[in-house]
């Protein structure tokens, strides 16, 4: 249900709760806080529990309240489905679990109910003021033939259009580079969450670019005229680090000679990343939950409160679980900060990306060294393609960046490349025997042999499990599109029912 004929160049928003008396006052009060806010009309759509995975007008933002099972369904599949949507949680159990279940189903932010108009107004209108959308116009026919077989149409500086395939409009993004699944599934994580205040927790092996993605989620928040202050807690003697984060006041011990702002003051206003946060100690950990809690901290030495406004984002290249089931990480700590989680694959888990990061640092080293590389052979590039990768993207990086310097030409041959990529030791088995495992493999299973289909249907379904039902997750790691399993789902309904 709606509120009335839409203003073309209005905000929409949606409202889905089984709560008249919610969507009443919603409908009632809301409208003209955000209005006034915005300085731009506000069309509502009203919508009961029994609201469409698919809207007949995408809202430029949904509020959705829910306390099961079937609301974060409901998520997750707008989550999928209206990748530029804005999807805010609402929910009567203000849980930790409850937003970490929330934002994990692909909501932007989570606020703990009741919550007054005002309120809900002040942080509709923060989520909005870097995604507001353009006045809405219907898309042409020709448009829409484009769209369907996987283009998009661009202008540029001349007035002419351009005709850009879907798949390369998100190849390089904030620092990253590649346009593999699994990095599509990250650049829309990092958009959906920038503009959270909830803290980030980005894991993965090292070198995956954990402080390019920090990086990112600050530029693209409404932040990014604040300051963006890292901190290596690995690289920082145990000893000194309270100083390095919460600074210091003279005379608070032998060397302060004078009074030092810390870091967490540094990035007041804007973003503190803490890279391998698992290093710091359990004592400065305790410290640091204050900071996030109250918002406010003491200087070593010190006596003064000094209250400040940052976003908190952590990072880690071991597993966090297991280091608090370890006692290496204080349990609370991890909960607060583990609100939106964020994990980069590892290059072999990418490895359509290779030669297109590989080619980026060629050009730019080249450039850097004077050198006229422009290219790989065939055997360099499969080289590259084979290799496990072990250091990830800084491993490449690394190695791109010395053969630019030891060697000279404009083709990188594969006797450019190191040793270590000449025999990969993750594929060193001897042919012949792997060719006589995979027969025996296949003998052993001529018996159970599936149909396709239901092969299909068991490896979607175990991907669906792993990320507790979230088909955007599944569809990156899959290295499918979410419509294929919306689509492959209603073809097993149908073979069921047959």
């Amino acid at each position: 249900m709606s509120s009335g004929h839409a203003d073309p160049n209005s905000v929409r928003i949606a409202v889905v709760s089984s709560d008249p008396t919610f969507r009443r006052v919603i409908n009632d009060q809301l409208s003209g806080l955000l209005e006034e806010k915005l300085d731009q009309p506000c069309d509502f759509q009203m919508f009961d529990d029994k609201a469409p995975a698919s809207f007949l007008m995408e809202p430029a933002c949904a509020l959705i309240t829910f306390d099961g099972d079937e609301e974060l369904k409901l998520l997750s599949r707008l989550a999928s489905r209206h990748p530029n949507m804005l999807l805010l949680a609402l929910s009567e159990n203000g849980s930790v679990s409850r937003a970490v279940a929330a934002m994990q189903a692909g909501a932007h932010d989570f606020i703990a109910r009741p919550v007054s108009p005002e309120a809900l107004s002040h942080r509709m209108s923060e989520m909005l003021a870097d995604h507001r959308p353009a006045p809405h116009s219907e898309p042409s026919k020709t448009q829409q033939m484009l769209s369907q077989r996987g283009f998009e149409i661009s202008g540029s500086s001349n007035g002419r259009a351009t005709l850009t395939p879907k798949s390369e409009v998100m190849r390089d993004f904030e620092g990253f580079i590649g346009k593999s699944p699994a990095m599509q599934g990250v650049y829309d994580q990092i958009l959906r969450i920038a503009n959270s205040k909830a803290p980030v927790f980005i894991t993965g092996e090292s070198g995956t670019g954990k402080e390019v993605c920090a990086q990112a989620l600050h530029t693209r928040s409404s932040r990014k005229s604040g300051p963006f202050i890292a901190i290596n807690c690995s690289a920082i003697p145990a000893d000194l680090m309270e100083s390095e984060i919460f600074g210091h006041v003279r005379g608070a011990f032998t060397s302060a000679v004078d009074d030092r702002t810390g870091a967490a003051e540094l990035a007041d206003g804007g973003t503190l990343f803490l890279d391998e946060i698992g290093e710091m100690p359990l004592d400065l950990q305790a410290k640091l939950l204050r900071l996030i809690q109250t918002g406010s901290l003491r200087r070593v030495g010190g006596s003064k409160e000094i209250k400040l406004d940052i976003r908190f984002i952590a990072a880690t290249n071991r597993d966090p679980l297991k280091e608090v089931r370890a006692g290496r990480f204080r349990e609370d700590l991890f909960y607060r900060m583990h609100v939106l989680p964020i994990h980069l694959p590892p290059l072999r888990e990418r490895a359509g990306d290779i030669m297109s990061l590989a080619s980026s640092f060629l050009a730019q080293y080249a450039r850097e060294e004077g050198k006229s590389f422009s290219m790989f052979s065939f055997e360099a590039e499969q080289m590259l393609k084979a290799y496990r990768w072990p250091g990830n993207v800084r491993q490449l990086q690394n190695i791109i960046r010395r053969l630019t310097v030891m060697f000279d030409g404009a083709v990188v041959e594969a006797e450019h490349l190191p040793d270590l990529l000449q025999r990969d030791e993750g594929f060193d088995q001897d042919l012949d025997q792997a060719i006589v495992e995979l027969r025996q493999i296949g003998s052993a299973m001529s018996e159970m042999i599936q149909p396709f289909w239901q092969q299909e249907k068991q490896i979607i379904e175990g991907a669906l499990s792993h990320f507790d039902g979230n088909i955007s997750r599944a569809a990156a790691a899959l290295e499918i599109s979410p419509s294929t399993i919306y689509r492959k789902r209603m073809s097993w309904a149908q073979k069921d029912t047959a």
